[in-house]
């Protein structure tokens, strides 16, 4: 087999995606027999990265299942929105499922998908249990790799000729720009447990980028749009959800209610 053009780092990466591929595709196909305990399920709502749809968290929603828990798609459509009209739009997905669900949900979010996440459980602790990012720029949103910014400032100029559902200039020096990147750099709610996976094998986004103060940082050996097709991230993923599982089991806290009246 011919290495890819990038020499035997490219190779690596390859391999471990197409390893991470089939590890998943054991899970959709329901032909992995490995067996795993199973969490009293919580909720879980998926947003994925920019310029991805809910497709590409299928694998995920798998994963989750086969543990017992109960995720749900952000139906963003593609990530490639404004700023803040994607935000209000995962907080409602968020308050539905934690209705259906009977509890605040654990927010997943790969690369943009994380950061927005995150703006959410800022916005509206009462709907998040939890919070996971993988891949996640939470410290500078526009620090990512040149190509992937110039892709974004395409899309403001398709805006500005009247393309509607995508980033605008204020996404990126206006208003919703401060507004955001304000609320983005505090920090979270007070005992709200996150985790922020990351990789420094990821050519997407700085590693350092994804350095949330607020969460417990785990590296995984992942390029940036496989992260969630690793073992090794279920593995970071799986004691962490058990355990979000069992404090919830244990809570003494009265029936959960949703609060309709966001922060500020």
């Amino acid at each position: 087999m011919k290495p890819p053009a990038g020499g035997p780092s490219a190779f690596a990466s390859v391999s471990r995606t197409v390893g991470g591929a089939l590890f998943v595709a054991g899970l959709v196909s329901g032909t992995r027999k490995q067996s795993a305990p199973r969490d009293t399920g919580l909720g879980v709502l998926l947003v994925p990265g920019f310029g991805c749809g809910d497709w590409s968290l299928l694998p995920a929603a798998a994963w989750l299942r086969h543990r017992g828990h109960r995720p749900a798609a952000a139906r963003i459509g593609l990530n490639v929105g404004c700023t803040t009209e994607l935000v209000a739009r995962i907080e409602r997905r968020a308050e539905e499922h934690a209705e259906a669900t009977g509890d605040p949900v654990v927010l997943v979010g790969q690369s943009r998908g994380g950061w927005l996440s995150r703006l959410v459980a800022v916005r509206r602790p009462d709907l998040v249990r939890a919070l996971v990012t993988a891949g996640s720029p939470v410290l500078d949103p526009l620090g990512v790799n040149p190509k992937v910014m110039r892709n974004a400032r395409f899309l403001t100029r398709l805006s500005a000729f009247g393309l509607p559902g995508l980033l605008d200039d204020d996404c990126f020096t206006g208003e919703c720009f401060r507004d955001n990147m304000s609320a983005l750099r505090g920090p979270l709610p007070d005992g709200m447990p996150a985790l922020a996976v990351y990789s420094r094998l990821d050519r997407v986004v700085p590693w350092q980028l994804c350095q949330d103060r607020s969460a417990e940082c785990v590296e995984v050996r992942s390029g940036h749009t496989g992260m969630l097709l690793q073992p090794e991230f279920y593995s970071a993923l799986a004691p962490r959800l058990s355990r979000w599982a069992r404090s919830r089991r244990e809570s003494s806290a009265p029936e959960w209610r949703c609060c309709h009246a966001a922060p500020g």
